[in-house]
């Protein structure tokens, strides 16, 4: 058992090395886009499903409280927590809208759509990308496997390359805290980032 737990944890350390090296230049314009957004007042939308959601939830949380330093709070909003908004769109529309319909909702031009799916073919995270760029918001797309379709119409795309669910959320969580560091110090300690 103690060899296949640390088979797990290189598997996972590796793959977060190969995440950094394909998409290093894509995190920083992804942390470019989003500060530029909440530096001209816009918010950011985060959607998913199941661990996906979580994810979003995860870091909608540390963009409204805070991350690492004391600052004041940034707007944003998981799409994924209001299970009597979700309930009705799915009831009386279809699952496949469920964050459309609330992007339709909330979301403006110039505010932030993104979209997490570990197989980059999520049809409601789809649908929901594809509204957002419609209205004019900047869509970024964070994926796993190929990038799916997600990748094909995000502005930004970010894509682990695996087929393990869960060694693609624990590479999207990092990524997420990675954008949430570097936008704190963007915002609020302004250090020489280049």
């Amino acid at each position: 058992m103690e060899d296949y737990i640390v088979k797990i944890f290189k598997e996972s350390s590796q793959l977060k090395e190969v995440f950094v090296n394909e998409n290093l230049g894509k995190l920083v314009a992804v942390v470019e886009a989003l500060t530029a957004a909440l530096k001209a007042g816009n918010k950011i939308l985060l959607f998913g499903n199941g661990g996906s959601a979580a994810d979003a939830q995860h870091l909608a949380a540390e963009f409204v409280n805070r991350f690492l330093i004391e600052r004041p709070p940034l707007p944003a909003l998981a799409l994924t927590t209001d299970s009597s908004v979700i309930t009705s769109i799915g009831n009386d529309y279809d699952f496949s809208d469920i964050f459309a319909k609330q992007i339709r909702a909330l979301g403006q031009a110039g505010d932030v759509a993104w979209g997490i799916s570990t197989s980059g073919n999520s049809a409601n995270v789809l649908k929901g990308l594809e509204t957002a760029k419609k209205i004019g918001l900047i869509t970024v797309g964070l994926t796993g496997k190929d990038g799916g379709e997600i990748a094909k119409i995000a502005d930004y795309s970010l894509h682990v390359s695996s087929g393990n669910t869960a060694r693609i959320q624990e590479v999207h969580i990092t990524a997420g805290h990675v954008i949430c560091e570097m936008i704190d110090l963007k915002l609020f300690q302004k250090p020489d980032l280049k």
